[in-house]
């Protein structure tokens, strides 16, 4: 059951408390330099008048805070936990018209992040052709055929979740790994198909979409991109990173054609359903990797309209163009009673690993003609940089490479240097997924957050070395342990819609490094089950500067919780996957609970 519109408004005024854990911090000291250092916005000085609004009790409660990790009950009020301890102290706050959970056993933890994902997109993804599904080629082509049959003609069709490297069965005819356009182009003659890889860094256009956006053999390939062309060097629908907005540009133009309300009220379902979905997997707030001003505008209203359960930590989309002069206007902290902050910047410097697009320092294993591609010049997005710096604005930017990520660095290391008086900056890199062992130690050194998708390695291990050979795959690919050894913050997440938002299997990955032939992806990475927690929860509310509102359960701090049915921290590997989420709690209100 989704309890949607049951929200009580959150605190916006100091109040006082009595609880045992008064005067801890939320630091965690071993991954986490000075969290705890900002002032709380509300600080808890004595006991208060009246109930609380929901009691956890009879349950595993793990804190994540070191003077107390674990106690049995909680007590939460108008938004905020204002006590924890045994049920029997608890019990103290309950009075009419206190909601009380028994959790009869089950863990509770703070409240799951989802520390990269893209929210419109995870909302997009369920109205269109859903190509995770898809275990070969012909499956895709089925799928459009079917979408063809029942669609007008020249309606736009897209998709979205292939991977030629999860295919059980290799088609006959590949170009650079990938099919050609043909049989997708026979079942869908009169609609135009726009088919997006899992990474988001790659669409396959059938002929209809090639002609419409005028791709033919002449046509060059745009700066950060490739058009890739068979034999007789005709297109075969393989559109690798920026080349694909040659076809998007003229869907935009289809799309266009709605009216301000079509759009408007597509846009909401699309929140609607990211909501749904993230509300059931036990996800309380989510950090948006890249949204565009206007969909800040739409998150805005949302958040005006109390439409928003599910916490919002936004990075701006655009290129210096877009956003200077506007920064200030849209920095936004804890708006809508901490509902939506907008505070950081998301740039990318490279595309995928899958889609041979992730720019490397040395030349692909598998395809010894292309190191990737630098799908923003460095000097635009250090130009952006440097006007985000002077705006307070944090910047996380996409690198997957090993090139893309020490190009990254050095940008931020010359940003930093400029700028000697700004010293809590946080700045990230999104993904870090394969790194030269020589620039390991900069994060650390630098301050820079190894913003990382747990998920991503048990996902791509089965291919990595296909691409990258086990050399660099050893001693670069998804090194969390080496990371954290040199001083890094390591955070967690899945890059929705790239894959399912699930933090569970992300979780799993994490501390188990376990691919889908059941063998360990270097294991010596993976996390401890506490280390993961962190990962999902402190780690995530420190990139985010939220570690005074979020990551631990401490009072004062938002009551966002997460109720499991299985103790992930004890239970054994192979059954954290089947454990499910009971409650998401945020605010302390219950937004979601599973029925029997």
């Amino acid at each position: 059951m989704l309890r949607f519109g049951l929200r009580r408004s959150a605190l916006v005024l100091p109040f006082v408390v009595t609880s045992a854990l008064t005067g801890c911090t939320s630091s965690d000291e071993a991954t986490l330099p000075d969290v705890g250092a900002t002032t709380p916005r509300i600080t808890p000085v004595a006991t208060p008048e009246g109930v609380a609004n929901l009691v956890l009790r009879n349950g595993k409660i793990a804190t994540l805070v070191e003077a107390m990790p674990e106690v049995s009950a909680l007590a939460a009020r108008e938004g905020r936990i204002v006590a924890l301890g045994s049920d029997a102290e608890i019990a103290t706050w309950i009075g009419e018209g206190t909601e009380v959970i028994d959790l009869a056993g089950t863990l509770a933890i703070p409240g799951l992040i989802e520390g990269h994902g893209h929210f419109m997109g995870l909302g997009d993804a369920k109205l269109i052709l859903d190509l995770t599904t898809a275990d070969t080629w012909q499956d895709i082509i089925d799928m459009v055929g079917v979408a063809a049959d029942n669609a007008e003609p020249g309606a736009w069709i897209s998709g979205r979740g292939w991977h030629q490297e999860k295919w059980s069965v290799t088609p006959d005819v590949l170009v650079d790994g990938i099919p050609v356009h043909d049989e997708l182009s026979a079942v869908s003659p009169d609609n135009p198909v726009i088919l997006t890889h899992a990474s988001g860094h790659a669409t396959f256009a059938n002929a209809m979409a090639l002609e419409l956006a005028g791709i033919d053999a002449s046509t060059p390939n745009p700066p950060g991109g490739e058009i890739v062309h068979d034999d007789a060097g005709e297109p075969t629908g393989h559109l690798r990173e920026t080349s694909q907005r040659l076809v998007r540009a003229v869907k935009a133009e289809a799309d266009a054609m709605r009216t301000d309300s079509e759009v408007e009220a597509r846009l909401r379902e699309q929140v609607r359903l990211a909501n749904e979905e993230l509300l059931r997997k036990g996800i309380t707030s989510f950090q948006d990797a890249g949204a565009g001003l206007a969909t800040v505008d739409l998150y805005k209203r949302l958040a005006d309209e109390g439409q928003l359960p599910v916490r919002l930590y936004v990075m701006l989309g655009g290129g210096y163009e877009q956003l200077e002069g506007r920064l200030d206007e849209y920095r936004m902290i804890g708006y809508g009673g901490d509902r939506l902050t907008v505070r950081s910047i998301k740039q990318v410097i490279d595309g995928a690993l899958g889609s041979h697009g992730a720019w490397l320092l040395q030349p692909y294993a598998d395809m010894p003609s292309s190191s990737g591609l630098a799908t923003n010049p460095p000097e635009r997005i250090e130009r952006v940089a440097r006007l985000a710096i002077e705006h307070g604005f944090q910047v996380n930017t996409h690198a997957i490479g090993d090139r893309g990520n020490r190009e990254v660095l050095n940008i931020y290391e010359r940003t930093f240097a400029d700028h000697p008086s700004e010293t809590d900056l946080r700045w990230r890199i999104e993904h870090a997924q394969h790194i030269d062992p020589d620039d390991i130690p900069r994060f650390g050194q630098m301050g820079v957050i190894a913003s990382m998708q747990g998920i991503h390695a048990c996902s791509d291990g089965p291919w990595i070395m296909m691409r990258l050979g086990e050399g660099r795959a050893r001693s670069g690919a998804y090194v969390w342990q080496d990371l954290r050894a040199a001083g890094a913050i390591v955070t967690n997440g899945t890059d929705v819609p790239v894959e399912d938002v699930d933090p569970l299997e992300s979780y799993h990955c994490t501390v188990t490094r376990q691919v889908a032939d059941g063998s360990a992806f270097f294991a010596d990475q993976a996390m401890t089950r506490e280390e993961a927690l962190r990962s999902y929860t402190l780690s995530n509310a420190y990139a985010a500067f939220e570690e005074d509102l979020k990551g631990t359960l401490e009072v004062g701090k938002l009551a966002d919780i997460t109720v499991l049915s299985r103790d992930i921290l004890t239970i054994p590997a192979d059954e954290i996957l089947t454990t499910q989420v009971d409650y998401t709690i945020i605010g302390g209100v219950v937004e979601y609970e599973r029925q029997p």
